[in-house]
């Protein structure tokens, strides 16, 4: 899964980077501990211009009565997307982008308090996990939220760590994923490949959602 993740490109770069409109009340950069049920940067496209906005992290299905009446649906699992009711519609016809420095996971030995990993790209520039969004709106409150869609990490470290990986989209995929390019969006949904990854401890401060701070993402020693 991705239940944590870091933020620290500017704004006006994010939207460089995607060729993308961005909005006036964007969550502020940098952010080394992104949470879930916070504002996060997503890039979506709309009437052929993609548009960088903020959206809250945990997708609210449609007959949810309250953002909290029902479970927190941070990720959407790519093998059964299509077929949850939450997310199949949005799987179709709402797909975003949400851009990080890289992301948190932990690891449990038996018996050993457990330990916090970074993991990010192997090169410069960000990570960009595939996502889909939705609005939601009851008594008069309207948000838009979303999710990120993880896969099975079944290669190299990533799945010593965990099981799950976020699905992470190299920039000639954007455009299909965000349906700008015709069909095709599902056979995006796959694990990348663990050697354009860096994966590496970092200090168990993170373990608590309240810490920040740039030492967050540095690594420490075994």
């Amino acid at each position: 899964m991705c239940g944590r993740f870091a933020i620290t490109l500017p704004d006006d770069a994010m939207a460089q980077l995607f060729a993308a409109a961005p909005a006036n009340d964007l969550p502020p950069v940098p952010n080394y501990n992104v949470c879930p049920t916070t504002k996060i940067h997503v890039v979506f496209s709309e009437d052929g211009q993609r548009r960088l906005v903020p959206m809250r992290w945990g997708f609210i299905p449609h007959w949810y009565k309250a953002p909290n009446n029902g479970p927190l649906l941070i990720n959407a699992r790519a093998e059964t997307i299509a077929e949850k009711p939450a997310f199949r519609a949005a799987c179709r016809a709402r797909r975003c982008l949400i851009p990080a420095d890289g992301f948190y996971e932990w690891y449990r030995p038996e018996g050993i308090e457990k330990q916090p990993w970074f993991i990010r790209p192997v090169g410069e520039g960000p990570m960009v996990m595939a996502g889909i969004w939705q609005d939601w709106e009851a008594d008069g409150t309207r948000v838009r939220s979303c999710s990120i869609v993880t896969t099975e990490a079944t290669r190299g470290q990533m799945a010593d760590i965990h099981h799950r990986i976020p699905v992470l989209l190299g920039a000639d995929d954007w455009g299909k994923w965000l349906g700008e390019e015709g069909h095709g969006a599902a056979t995006l949904m796959r694990e990348a490949d663990p050697e354009t990854l860096r994966f590496y401890k970092v200090d168990k401060a993170v373990n608590s959602n309240r810490a920040q701070g740039a030492e967050l993402i540095e690594p420490v020693d075994d």
